[in-house]
């Protein structure tokens, strides 16, 4: 007798590629600014993007361990539907479905539409398309929706092909902040950057306020580090789960977190931390391309945003 089909085509590397896309957003490129101001030195701004590390991969591990042993599509719908009953996956999955991931879906598709009007000065909230009354609609509103639109429709085709529009994004956001890496050390070995900015590392005393500063700090590089979850919503599609689930996530978290560690140390190697805390709007990644870049880093700044929003939007609509 022929052995059933597979139906799960999700491979070790799709599954990967799904948590470093989920993660990469535009945290990196904005929080460290905040967290520069609260903690005031070097070491303290990259020790918490260490912590960060290690608390999500271990965060990571505890949920592999969990989709290896209920390998289903739903995520933390099955983990507590089985642990607390079905009323409490019930109300997770139509909190998830109404506000969570609704409200995530439109918040990137808006900044995806926000920064394609760098490139396109006809897409922006005054630039009305159509208008009655109080309501209106304007050609960021219709790009964000459109897009949306289409990545669903794109994703109801089939898992695999889903899976391949996503990797692509991927690979471009991991080469995007590696590029970051790269052009913030060679610029800053070329005479942009100064080994002086990293010292002092640390306050000369650890006291208990500062120890406590630093925790609330953290909530910055936390936030940024989220979205590693989102495997175990399709986890009914990996292929060989009890292996690949727990592995992508180890995988995924640790290639994103070095990456992010690896930034904020090219931030701070080209621009001393008073630059870093005082960045326009927050915008490290922004103030770090135009040091070295120019006029010209605004643009990659922008499309690199944009790679990351319309990627997180395509995991959002796999995942949904």
């Amino acid at each position: 007798m022929a052995s059933p089909p597979n139906h799960r085509k999700l491979s070790l590397f799709d599954s990967t590629a799904i948590i470093t896309g989920s993660m990469i957003g535009s945290g990196i490129f904005i929080v460290s600014a905040e967290i520069s101001r609260q903690v005031h030195y070097p070491g303290m701004l990259l020790l918490a993007w260490a912590v960060t590390a290690v608390i999500t991969i271990l965060g990571a591990l505890s949920y592999g361990e969990l989709a290896a042993a209920m390998p289903k599509a739903g995520g933390q719908y099955i983990y507590l539907k089985e642990a607390f009953g079905p009323l409490y996956g019930f109300l997770y999955g139509w909190t998830l479905f109404s506000v969570i991931q609704t409200g995530t879906i439109a918040a990137v598709g808006v900044a995806f539409a926000k920064f394609t009007g760098v490139f396109f000065p006809e897409i922006g909230p005054e630039r009305l398309v159509f208008a009655m009354g109080n309501f209106a609609i304007n050609t960021q509103q219709l790009l964000a929706v459109g897009v949306i639109v289409l990545l669903t429709l794109y994703n109801f085709r089939e898992v695999k092909s889903g899976a391949f529009l996503q990797n692509i994004f991927t690979v471009s956001k991991v080469a995007a902040l590696i590029l970051l890496v790269v052009l913030g050390f060679y610029f800053g070995m070329k005479g942009l950057g100064n080994w002086s900015n990293f010292s002092p590392a640390f306050p000369d005393v650890m006291t208990l306020a500062t120890i406590g500063v630093f925790g609330a700090a953290m909530t910055g590089s936390l936030f940024s580090a989220d979205a590693w979850n989102n495997i175990t919503y399709t986890a009914g599609e990996v292929d060989r789960p009890q292996r690949n689930l727990p592995l992508s996530l180890f995988l995924g978290t640790s290639i994103v977190l070095v990456l992010y560690f690896l930034a904020n140390m090219a931030y701070i190697y080209v621009l001393p931390m008073e630059k870093i805390q005082t960045a326009d709007n927050d915008r490290v990644g922004t103030l770090l391309f135009e040091t070295i870049l120019g006029e010209n880093g605004k643009y990659f700044m922008a499309a690199m945003i944009m790679v990351s929003s319309i990627r997180c939007r395509q995991e959002s609509s796999n995942t949904s």
